[in-house]
């Protein structure tokens, strides 16, 4: 590794730190290096504290040392004024000389506008340090702002035979605790989790993750006939720590709490749904289900990945997942990402493909 590389590193690890907790905004990291050794160290934490560029410069004791300083962080410094002062100021007024930056951001708030910012103004930059490896830190970010839409994953959990249950319109439990536990902890790392309201009316789910995050995915129902907003006892409605979101074409019930938010509309198409999804700066959801909501998301094309939860059981019997007898079938070849086991479960991991639907 070139020393580039080694420090761009350590700035990746720093990143990590913020795990969870600074969404709206993207995992940064940041080290100030000077001969060789670093000198101070930074990673965006929180959302709305302090930027990694900013943190790396406060943790320098000697300032005198700055004019000698190259910083090496993981995204373009912002130059923009948000919860946090513009990022490119603070480095030019430093007397920083050098910086190394890992990722241009897509954020059209950014896009190149810090990077030309610190070049107008003396600084040496220098891009494509382990792009890669820093664009990992922010897939959902990055693929937001590029498509300009969330990142859709479609989450189920299904037996040996491909069940998801073994009478539609009932309960039944398909995987063990440890599935049910990683699941409530993967869910942080979307900002919504999504289901039809069959799901809700059947499991009466609450939709939460078990991490303590400042920012928590809302919980987003599909209803169209409306049928969730007569039932106010649904842990969703009485759960009222975190939003609630849904699309229905039925008027709003007065009974509906406050963190209850209805959006009423003739129709809504997925398109529509997701559209709106993009405009409330929700970066990825968590599709839970059920079957007729996959199979609309699947034919949409509107969808990245699947993590499917396959428990070795056999029913025999049952609604079988991604199908509710609509006239068009879908071929799709994924590309597998992981597999791992989850208790006695095993968790594949799928990313799409070149989707093909035929008639």
């Amino acid at each position: 590794m070139t020393e580039d590389t080694v420090f761009m590193a350590a700035a990746i690890k720093l990143a990590r730190l913020g795990q969870h907790q600074t969404y709206k905004n993207p995992l940064v990291g940041a080290v100030l290096v000077v001969d060789d050794q670093i000198i101070g160290t930074g990673a965006h934490l929180v959302y709305g504290q302090q930027h990694a560029e900013r943190q790396a410069i406060a943790s320098v004791k000697d300032k005198t040392q700055l004019a000698k300083a190259t910083l090496y962080v993981t995204l373009e410094p912002c130059h923009h004024t948000g919860k946090q002062p513009p990022c490119g100021e603070l480095i030019v007024a430093s007397g920083i000389s050098k910086v190394v930056v890992a990722q241009v951001d897509p954020n059209p708030l950014v896009a190149g506008k810090g990077i030309t910012f610190l070049k107008e103004h003396g600084v040496a930059v220098k891009t494509g340090v382990l792009t890669q490896e820093a664009e990992a830190l922010n897939p959902f970010y990055n693929f937001y702002y590029r498509q300009q839409r969330p990142w859709i994953t479609l989450k189920q959990a299904i037996t040996l035979d491909g069940k998801l249950t073994q009478t539609k319109g009932t309960q039944t439990a398909i995987t063990d605790q440890a599935v049910y536990d990683y699941v409530h902890r993967e869910r942080a790392n979307y900002q919504g989790i999504l289901v039809g309201s069959e799901t809700v009316l059947v499991d009466n789910p609450n939709l939460l993750t078990t991490l303590n995050l400042k920012h928590p995915p809302v919980r987003i129902v599909l209803d169209r006939r409306g049928r969730t907003l007569k039932q106010p006892t649904l842990k969703l409605f009485t759960a009222s720590d975190v939003p609630v979101y849904i699309f229905t074409t039925q008027a709003k019930s007065a009974a509906l709490p406050a963190h209850c938010h209805v959006f009423t509309a003739s129709q809504w198409p997925i398109e529509a749904v997701v559209e709106k999804l993009a405009a409330l700066g929700l970066q990825a959801i968590y599709v839970e289900g059920g079957a007729a909501i996959h199979q609309v998301f699947l034919q949409s094309g509107l969808w990245e990945d699947v993590i499917t939860y396959v428990a070795p059981k056999i029913f025999g019997q049952g609604l079988t997942s991604f199908t509710t007898g609509t006239p068009k079938s879908i071929s799709e070849t994924l590309t597998i990402e992981t597999v791992t086991k989850v208790g006695s479960d095993l968790r594949i991991h799928a990313k799409k493909g070149i989707a093909c639907l035929q008639a």
